[in-house]
C-alpha cells in the first residue's frame, strides 16, 4: 500500500518526535531526581543529575538553578552566583535564580547587591513573605531603618504574627537603640510562643532591660533562659551584667565564674570578674584575674583595673603612670581620663587633674561629666 505525501511525512517524523519526547522525559526525570536529592542534602549526586542535563541542554533553567542551589547549599557562593547569572541570561526574570542570587550576595555580606536583586524580584512577585523579610533584613544590615521597618510591617499586614518579621523588628529597633520598641516586638513574640519559648527571645528581652538599666526586670528573663540551657553564654553574661548593674558584685561573680568554667581564656570575662573582686575589696583576687587576662592578650581594661588597685593601695604614682599610658593609646576614652583626674585630685594635684580633663575636651569631644568635674575642681581650688 502506497502512502500519500502527508502520511509519509508523518511517518518520517515519528521516530524523531518519539526521540525528542524521550529526551524531554529523561531531562524531566533527572531534574526531579536532582531536586529530590538536594532536599535530602545529597548534593554531589544532585549535581551529577543537573550536570547531565546541562551537557545535553546548556540553557536548561531547572538545571542551572539546581546547580546554583547545590553550590549555595555547600556555601560555594561564587560558583552558585555564576550558575544563577547564566540562567538569567537565558531566562530573564527567573524568580528562583533571582532568589538564589540575592541569597548568595546576602551570605557574602554584599547587602546592597542583594537588595537590588530582591527589589527586582518584587516586580514579579510582591506578595512573597520570605522575600519581603529577607529584603527587610538586608535593609537593616545597611542601616536603612525606614525601608526595613516598612517591609517588616508589610509582612505583618499579610501575616499578623509572622515570627521573622516580629524578631526582625525587634533587632531593627535594638540596633538603633530604640530599646522600648524592641522590647514590644520581642515580648509579642514571646507571648506567641509560651509553650515553645525560643531562648534567643528571652535573652533579647533581657538585653533590652540591660540597655534600659532596668536590671531587676532583666534578671528573670536571663534566668528563664538558663532554666532551658544552663550553660548558655548570653544568659550567663546577661545575669552577671544585671547583678553588676545593681551593684550586687557577689552575685555577678557566680555567673562570671560559670562562664570561666567553660572558657578560662576569655579575657573580657576575666576582667569583669576582676572588677567584681576589686569592688568587693578583694584586691589580691582581682589582681590575679587581671594578670590572667593580660597573660592571654593585652587588654586596656585589665591594665586600668591594675591601675585602680594601685590607687586603692595608695600607690598613686604607679596608678597615674598606667592611666596616662592608657590615655595616650586611647585619648577619647572618657573613663581613663576621669580615673586619671581622680587620682591627681586625691593627691592634691588639682591643676594636673584639670589639665587632663581639658586635654580630653580639646579633642573636640563633648562630655557633660568632664565639664562638670572641671567646674567642681575649679570651684574647690
Amino acid at each position: 500500500m502506497m502512502l500519500t505525501n502527508n502520511e509519509s511525512q508523518v511517518q518520517d517524523n515519528q521516530p524523531e518526535d518519539s526521540e525528542a519526547q524521550e529526551d524531554h522525559n529523561r531531562i524531566t526525570e533527572l531534574s526531579q531526581k536532582g531536586y529530590q536529592l538536594l532536599k535530602e542534602n545529597l548534593t554531589e549526586r544532585a549535581a551529577d543529575c543537573f550536570s547531565t542535563i546541562l551537557a545535553q541542554e546548556p540553557s536548561n533553567n531547572y538545571a542551572l538553578v539546581g546547580l546554583g542551589d547545590v553550590y549555595r547549599k555547600e556555601r560555594r557562593y561564587h560558583e552558585a552566583i555564576n550558575h544563577y547569572q547564566k540562567c538569567l541570561t537565558y531566562h530573564r526574570g527567573n524568580n528562583y535564580a533571582l532568589f538564589g542570587l540575592a541569597d548568595c550576595y546576602k551570605a557574602l555580606k554584599q547587602f546592597n547587591r542583594a537588595i537590588d536583586i530582591w527589589e527586582e524580584y518584587l516586580h514579579h512577585d510582591d506578595k512573597n513573605i520570605t522575600v519581603l523579610t529577607r529584603i527587610a533584613d538586608a535593609y537593616r544590615k545597611v542601616r536603612d531603618f525606614n525601608r526595613s521597618k516598612e517591609l517588616y510591617l508589610k509582612v505583618l499586614e499579610m501575616e499578623e504574627n509572622n515570627s521573622y518579621a516580629l524578631i526582625g523588628l525587634g533587632h531593627l529597633h535594638y540596633d538603633f537603640k530604640e530599646y522600648e520598641g524592641a522590647l514590644d516586638y520581642w515580648t509579642r513574640m514571646l507571648n506567641l510562643t509560651r509553650t515553645r519559648v525560643d531562648i534567643r527571645v528571652l535573652t533579647s528581652i533581657g538585653n533590652c532591660h540591660r540597655k534600659m538599666k532596668t536590671f531587676d526586670e532583666g534578671v528573670s528573663y536571663f534566668q528563664q533562659a538558663l532554666d532551658i540551657q544552663p550553660n548558655n553564654f548570653y544568659a550567663l553574661f546577661g545575669l552577671a551584667d544585671c547583678y553588676r548593674g545593681m551593684n550586687q558584685q557577689s552575685k555577678s561573680l557566680i555567673y562570671w565564674n560559670k562562664i570561666l568554667d567553660n572558657d578560662r581564656k576569655n579575657k573580657v570575662i576575666l576582667t569583669r570578674a576582676g572588677d567584681a573582686y576589686r569592688h568587693m575589696g578583694d584586691l589580691e583576687k582581682a589582681e590575679s584575674y587581671y594578670n590572667h587576662a593580660l597573660n592571654i592578650e593585652y587588654d586596656h581594661y585589665a591594665v586600668m583595673g591594675l591601675a585602680l588597685i594601685n590607687r586603692d593601695r595608695g600607690h598613686f604614682d604607679d596608678a597615674i603612670a598606667s592611666l596616662n599610658k592608657l590615655i595616650t593609646c586611647d585619648p577619647k576614652n572618657c573613663r581613663f581620663t576621669m580615673e586619671c583626674a581622680s587620682c591627681y585630685g586625691q593627691i592634691g594635684q588639682k591643676d594636673k587633674a584639670i589639665k587632663v580633663l581639658s586635654n580630653y575636651l580639646n579633642q573636640g569631644v563633648k562630655n557633660n561629666k568632664v565639664v562638670s568635674e572641671i567646674t567642681r575642681l575649679k570651684a574647690g581650688a
